[in-house]
Parts: C-alpha cells; sequence; structure tokens
C-alpha cells in the first residue's frame, strides 16, 4: 500500500513539473514574440525610424569621404570651340522605335541625338515601344513622356539639333503605308555605315526609320576628331534626358526622407535579370524553377541568334571568370569587411531583382536597415505616378478540362511499352497558386507563352521604378555594382549609374570591383565566409578601396567603356580644375586614352570651387578618433594571421593575368 501511495506522488509530482513546465515556456514564447513581426515591404517610414538607427553616428571618412585624387575633375560637356547650331534646311527626318527596358532607352536616345547631328537631320521624338498605349499605360501620357519630359529635351537641345514632336501628315502617311526606308543599326554601327548608307538615302527620301533593339545605335568609340558627339552624347544623357516632374518629385522625396535618417547611406544595384543571367550562363547559381527559367531564356537566345554558346555551361566557372554576378550574399560580406556596420542604411535599387526576397535573405540579415522604393513611398504615391489605367479583365483560374475515358484509353495505346502492365497514375490535382505567377507555364509547357496584358503593364511601371532608382543611386553616398560589364555590350543600369556619378561627383565613392579577383577571393574563404582572416580581409579592402580611384577608372575604361561610352565618360565631358594636379595620361594597347587627359576647366568654374571649398573648410572633421575600419566580430583575427599580412606577398590581382573583357 505505502508503494503504491509513493507511486501516486511520484507520478502528481512528474505532472505538476509538466504543467508549471509548459506554463514558463507560454509565459516565454509570449514575452518573446512581442517584436517578431512577418516581413513585408512598409507603406512608410514609422515616425521613429531615425530615432532605431541612431540618429548621433559619427560619419567615418574611411567609409564615406571623398575621393581625394579626384576632386579636381568637374563636369563640362559644353561645346570647347568651331560648334555650329543645326542648319535651317535639314537633309529629312529620322523616325525611331526604341526597344528594352530603361537602361537600353536611355542609351539609345542619346546615340539618335549624336545620329542626328551627324546626319544634319530632324530628330522625331523616338517612340519607347514600352510605354505605347498598346502596352495598357495610362492616356494621361504618350509613349516618351511616360519618362520623359518631352519639352526640357526639346529646349536643352535646341542648339545641338532640330526636334519635331511628330511626322508632317504627309510624311506619316507613308509611314503608314510602309514607304519608308527602315534600318536596325546596333551598338557597333560605325560611322561610315551611316554617312556612305543611310545620309544618301535619307536625302532622296526626306524621312527613314531607325528600330534600335539593343541598347544603342552608335559605336562607343568614336576618333578623336569627333570628341564634341562624344560631349553631346553627354549634354543627352546628363541634361536633356530629365524625368517628367512627379518622378522627380517623388524621387527627391524618397533622397529626404534618406537624409533625414541622419546618416550617409549606401545605393546597390544587384543587376540580377533574367536576361543577362542566361546571356552569361549563370543558372547553377541559383536554385529550383529560376534554374529552369534562366535555361528557358539561354535556349531561346540560342535559337534566336542572339547568343552563340552551348546551352548547358559551367555556371560556377564563369563565375571565376568574372561573368557572373557578385550575389547579394556576397556583396554584404564585402561590406561587412569593410568596415560597414549592421545599421548602415542600405538602399535597393532595381525594378527586377531575379530569384525574389529569397536571394536578398543573407544581406538584410547583415543589414537590418535595407530599404527598398516600397520602404520610402507609400501605395498612393506610387500609384499616382503610374497615372489612372483602364481596369484589366480578371484572370480567373479555370481548372484543366477532365479527359473522357476515350481520351485516357487513347494516352494508355500511345504511352509505349511497359515492364508489366500497370494502371496509369491518377492526374495530380492542379491547384490554383501552381497557376498564378509569371512562372507558372513552366510545369506544363516547354516553350513560355506570350506575355499577358499585366505583364506588358507591369514592364512600363518597371521603367518608373527603375527612373526613381536612379535618382537615389545618383545622390547616394556610396554606390556598390552587383553586376556591371556582364559582357553582353548591353547597356546596364550599374554602368549608367557609375558613368552618371563620374560625371557629375567624380570624387563620390563608387565602387568598381574585378569581379575575377573578388571570385578569387572568395574561393580563398569558402570554407569560413562569415569568419575570414585578418589577411584575406585586408586583400579584400585593398582591392575595394583601390577601386574607388585610378585603378578602377582604367578598368572602367577598358571593359566597360568599349561597349557603353556613358559609363565612362572621360576624358571627353570632364575637366580639371588644377592643371598642377594634372595626370599623366595612360593609354591602351590600342591607343584610346584611359586615364587622364582632361582639358583645363574654364576660370569662372575654379572660382566657383574655390567658393566651395572654403565653406569645406569651415565644417568641423567628424572623423576624429575613428579607427579605419570597424571592429567587429565578423572578422576572425589572430596574431598569426596579423603578421602574415605584413609579411612579403604578391597582391591577388598582380598575380593574375590581364582579364579580357570578352573572356
Amino acid at each position: 500500500m505505502a508503494f503504491v501511495t509513493k507511486i501516486k506522488w511520484v507520478v502528481l509530482s512528474v505532472v505538476t513539473l509538466s504543467v508549471a513546465s509548459i506554463i514558463i515556456h507560454l509565459s516565454f514564447a509570449k514575452l518573446w514574440s512581442v517584436n517578431l513581426v512577418q516581413y513585408k515591404a512598409l507603406p512608410i517610414l514609422p515616425e521613429d525610424f531615425g530615432f532605431v538607427l541612431g540618429r548621433q553616428v559619427i560619419k567615418n571618412k574611411k567609409l564615406w569621404g571623398s575621393i581625394e585624387s579626384l576632386e579636381t575633375l568637374q563636369p563640362n560637356a559644353n561645346a570647347r570651340s568651331n560648334y555650329s547650331v543645326p542648319k535651317e534646311h535639314s537633309n529629312g527626318f529620322i523616325y525611331a522605335k526604341v526597344f528594352g527596358g530603361f537602361a537600353k532607352i536611355r542609351s539609345s536616345i542619346s546615340d539618335l541625338v549624336a545620329i542626328s547631328r551627324l546626319l544634319n537631320a530632324t530628330l522625331v521624338i523616338p517612340e519607347i515601344q514600352e510605354s505605347t498605349h498598346s502596352k495598357g499605360i495610362s492616356l494621361k501620357f504618350k509613349s516618351f513622356s511616360y519618362l520623359y519630359n518631352e519639352e526640357q529635351f526639346i529646349a536643352y537641345l535646341k542648339n545641338d539639333v532640330v526636334i519635331a514632336k511628330s511626322l508632317p501628315e504627309s510624311l506619316m502617311e507613308r509611314r503608314k503605308r510602309n514607304e519608308i526606308p527602315t534600318f536596325k543599326p546596333t551598338s557597333s554601327s560605325s560611322l561610315n555605315f551611316y554617312l556612305k548608307e543611310i545620309l544618301p538615302k535619307l536625302k532622296k527620301s526626306k524621312v527613314i526609320g531607325l528600330v534600335i533593339a539593343n541598347g544603342g545605335a552608335l559605336q562607343s568609340i568614336l576618333p578623336t576628331g569627333m570628341a564634341e558627339i562624344q560631349r553631346l552624347r553627354c549634354r543627352v544623357a546628363f541634361h536633356a534626358l530629365q524625368f517628367r516632374p512627379e518622378i522627380q518629385t517623388l524621387g527627391r522625396r524618397m533622397v529626404h526622407k534618406l537624409r533625414a535618417l541622419g546618416q550617409p547611406f549606401l545605393a546597390f544595384h544587384p543587376g540580377l535579370l533574367r536576361e543577362t543571367l542566361a546571356y552569361n550562363g549563370c543558372a547553377e547559381l541559383f536554385q529550383d524553377v529560376h534554374t529552369e527559367l534562366i535555361q528557358h531564356q539561354r535556349s531561346r537566345m540560342i535559337k534566336e541568334g542572339i547568343l552563340k554558346d552551348e546551352l548547358n555551361v559551367d555556371s560556377y566557372l564563369r563565375r571565376e571568370k568574372g561573368l557572373c554576378p557578385l550575389m547579394p550574399e556576397e556583396v554584404g560580406i564585402l561590406l561587412r569587411v569593410m568596415g560597414y556596420p549592421s545599421k548602415t542604411v542600405i538602399y535597393l535599387a532595381g525594378s527586377e531583382t531575379f530569384g525574389g526576397q529569397r536571394v536578398l535573405i543573407p544581406l538584410r540579415s547583415m543589414f537590418m536597415n535595407t530599404l527598398d522604393r516600397t520602404s520610402l513611398c507609400s501605395e498612393k504615391e506610387l500609384s499616382d505616378l503610374v497615372g489612372p489605367e483602364t481596369p484589366l479583365p480578371l484572370n480567373r483560374f479555370q481548372p484543366p478540362p477532365v479527359k473522357s475515358e476515350k481520351e485516357l484509353t487513347e494516352a494508355w495505346k500511345k504511352a509505349g511499352p511497359r515492364t508489366r502492365p500497370l494502371p496509369p497514375p491518377p492526374d495530380r490535382p492542379i491547384y490554383q497558386h501552381e497557376k498564378e505567377g509569371w512562372y507558372a507555364w513552366i510545369t506544363e509547357t516547354p516553350t513560355e507563352p506570350d506575355p499577358s496584358q499585366m505583364d506588358l503593364r507591369m514592364k512600363a511601371h518597371m521603367l518608373l521604378w527603375d527612373a526613381l532608382d536612379y535618382i537615389v543611386s545618383l545622390e547616394a553616398d556610396a554606390f556598390f555594382p552587383g553586376f556591371n560589364n556582364d559582357g553582353s555590350r548591353w547597356p546596364d543600369f550599374s554602368s549608367l549609374v557609375m558613368g552618371h556619378r563620374l560625371y557629375e561627383t567624380a570624387s563620390f565613392r563608387t565602387y568598381r570591383p574585378d569581379r575575377k579577383v573578388v571570385a578569387k577571393l572568395f574561393n580563398m574563404t569558402r570554407e569560413n565566409l562569415y569568419h575570414p582572416k585578418h589577411n584575406w580581409t585586408t586583400l579584400v579592402q585593398q582591392h575595394l578601396n583601390k577601386s574607388l580611384a585610378e585603378e578602377g577608372l582604367i578598368r572602367q575604361s577598358l571593359w566597360s567603356k568599349p561597349a557603353i561610352f556613358l559609363s565612362h565618360p572621360l576624358p571627353e565631358c570632364s575637366c580639371i580644375i588644377d592643371s598642377t594636379k594634372a595626370t599623366n595620361r595612360v593609354k591602351g594597347e590600342d591607343g584610346q586614352v584611359l586615364y587622364g587627359g582632361e582639358d583645363v576647366c574654364p576660370k569662372w568654374m575654379k572660382h566657383a570651387n574655390e567658393a566651395v571649398s572654403s565653406e569645406k573648410e569651415g565644417v568641423k572633421s567628424e572623423d576624429d578618433g575613428v579607427a579605419d575600419y570597424e571592429s567587429n566580430d565578423f572578422v576572425d583575427e589572430s596574431e598569426s594571421d596579423k603578421n602574415s599580412t605584413r609579411s612579403n606577398q604578391t597582391p591577388l590581382w598582380d598575380q593574375d593575368e590581364e582579364m579580357d573583357p570578352n573572356d
């Protein structure tokens, strides 16, 4: 009896302890989950967001300061001499259709103006195909004015080319009947092509049509005597092509919100576009359906003749050659190694990030204050920017029709021989979520269907999102590209931003990493990405710091400028304030100037620069007492590592042979 009583007490004690444990755990869970919310884009910044980040953040010059060697560079795209206004009587009209996204459009329009000047032709406002009314955009805007300020474009270039809003009625009728000669130039089209082939037909027909699909219509590098044409390209891209007022207002508002946080911010553009990933064969860097989607796109490029390469390639080998992007996780590690603290404000630019939020998770975990346009703009602000649009018909989900018994029998007969007569498996039910989204087709058909009306409208919206991101990226205290100079020779967002920043604010921090070098650096510490050794971090810091100045500019000029002039508009579109600090010209094998050689700025620019410099001298430096790089537990340091850093070792980028841009 006593034994049974003891057993009962033991059981009662166990039950009591279990209940108490459950109550305690539930209490802790309730306490800890108070601040846990599901991630979603913020419609607006909370009022106390600046306090969360900490307004009293010391600005570290090692991370945010200007590049002293580039402070003497000033923007100067004005015509130098012997530059006349357009002739009264032109040789005819140029009517152009521009295909492609934001970067291709911007580069193509600058080429069109240069061509019009070269041929003494009247340019009709280009028709941007991504924003025509057939794409479902608001009837409030025309094609060009959906993105850019049409009046500003015409007024600014009045001394360069004559621009008309439309063709004369007689020529318009001919165009509708397809009676005008039409050409499809490429970004490598030469001056001779226009002067010998197109100019005679322009004079004869009085109007020609140009269809520009690959982001350019004129070769990037022109002879030395054509420097004025290059400066005209700069005037178009950096001055004449102003976004429409609504875009500029919202873009400035976004920058103001970022500045109100009380600390500098860095803009990062991942550059993860399905088109460029497919072109360079980077499918294996992704997972699941994204790999298949990239391969589908690559297969289509091969069939259309855009790409002359094999379908299946080694993506990891391509990455080692610098032909694949730096993934957001890798960029986050590089920035942490450079010393950027986890509370750094990072603006995520780009209307498309292939792979979705999943590829951004590591970056967001390293930098808690990673923002994008949806964090800074309300839904109403973005909706007002788009304008009133006609509602599209609902895409109602319809399950596939049920097969009849006869159809099942026929399918069974055509299925081929089997090892044993098994009945066909039942059809798996198709759920609605599997048929929603732009990639739902991949489970049913080997060919990608034509884009829906909603897809076309979203592409037009992406032009606006890229325009907002472009404004913010230009104003950022630092800019880091994820995928530029990708080898396709197509204009890309990052290259245009880097070129514009180099033109307007050359001394601002713009990183120009060599992806081939960075890939080798990551291969050295692939097993310890989040706890690298001190000597590895030193190599990373040296490479990225050098990419900010002369070494990075030479690389940009060597690889990017031959494809996109606007990515490196030096020395044609800049001048140097202090002639005593002028650098020696660095020329490539073909005689092209890679670095240096800018003209001396006019006197009025020197006086203006001196006034600005005197104002800066009165500002107290906030870098006193701040270490070169933030000390944190991200880097695994040891005395042996520190000593090995000081040993005589050749930097990685000096050991490596010169990278071929087309490799």
